[in-house]
């Protein structure tokens, strides 16, 4: 198999990261970025880093890279446009944390480009360059999607860069994704936003008395603004019937605590819901392999990320499941 060089249009905590990762397993690896301060700061680690993303494109085709997009939503279209300009036939994949309106963005500017949608699950409040590391990824999982169109070939060599990175790839398709991290990743930022104002809306001494389960239902809030308003709202209808979904169980809550005094039923539901996670999070999984050359690969792979199944090595044309 042959080990692509990497090329990271953006530069923030998640770019920044993974440009370090790729370059921390041996590969050789550029970026590019609008961004003076990320520029600068990289430029400072010893990292190649251009201020237009045009040439950092066509460094990409001339080498055979891997090109990661790693800007904000909002960006995603003119990059792409970049992309499909000087490097038509890319290996393009992403880093963005919704993936429906990037795959429609892929469809509308890059035709030739074979395309893996994906999204490490992976991060902090903070943002830019300097808030990375090349253990960012450590044990993450990381989305690749799989869809009728999807080259296997292109999906196992993105697949072997977040091995690199020190991630484990979980197969879905773009819808799914969306529908699954608008209820564990968008909704806890509104969430994290209400249960932030709700505490400050408590005056003074309520800010005094915060602690850590405060703490913790708020850590998101920090992010900046518009980087959620874009995730979020990018996922607009899935996150709609998040909402609803939390919605229901707020007022299933407030109409027992009304009626009964009691709140049993919520927090028996909550905490069994998390003894779930905790379950998934420390069950051993047996190991298989799955051919990419195999007329069902794409339903295999697509059968494992649903299982909660996760690829852990790739040998040739096999990828090994766990």
């Amino acid at each position: 198999m042959i080990v692509r060089p990497v090329c990271v249009i953006g530069l923030g905590l998640i770019g920044g990261s993974l440009l370090r990762a790729a370059a921390a397993a041996g590969r050789q690896v550029w970026g590019a970025t609008l961004s003076t301060v990320d520029a600068e700061a990289a430029v400072s680690d010893g990292f190649l880093v251009e201020s237009r993303v045009d040439k950092a494109v066509a460094m990409a085709r001339e080498r055979d890279a891997i090109v990661v997009v790693a800007v904000p939503l909002p960006a995603v279209d003119q990059t792409l446009s970049t992309i499909a300009r000087h490097a038509p036939d890319c290996l393009l994949t992403d880093v963005v944390s919704v993936k429906g309106p990037v795959d429609e963005a892929v469809r509308r500017f890059t035709t030739r480009v074979r395309y893996v949608g994906g999204h490490p699950m992976a991060g902090t409040s903070a943002s830019g360059w300097e808030a990375g590391s090349d253990g960012l990824f450590h044990d993450a999982s990381w989305v690749l999607t799989v869809e009728d169109e999807t080259d296997l070939s292109a999906w196992r060599d993105v697949a072997q860069l977040v091995l690199e990175c020190g991630a484990q790839a979980v197969p879905t398709s773009v819808a799914a994704h969306d529908d699954a991290v608008a209820r564990i990743s968008h909704l806890p930022h509104v969430l994290a936003a209400v249960l932030a104002a709700v505490g400050a809306d408590g005056g003074t001494l309520a800010l005094a008395l915060a602690a850590g389960s405060y703490r913790d239902g708020t850590r998101v809030a920090g992010t900046r603004p518009e980087l959620v308003r874009a995730m979020c709202e990018g996922n607009r209808a899935p996150l709609l019937d998040a909402v609803d979904d939390a919605l229901g169980r707020l007022g299933a809550a407030r109409g027992a605590l009304a009626s009964t005094g009691s709140l049993g039923a919520t927090l028996e539901a909550g905490h069994q819901a998390w003894n779930q996670l905790q379950e998934y999070r420390t069950t051993a999984r047996p190991k298989a392999r799955i051919d990419l050359s195999a007329p069902d690969a794409r339903e295999a792979l697509l059968a494992l990320g649903a299982r909660g199944g996760r690829v852990i090595g790739v040998d040739g044309d096999f990828v090994i499941t766990g």
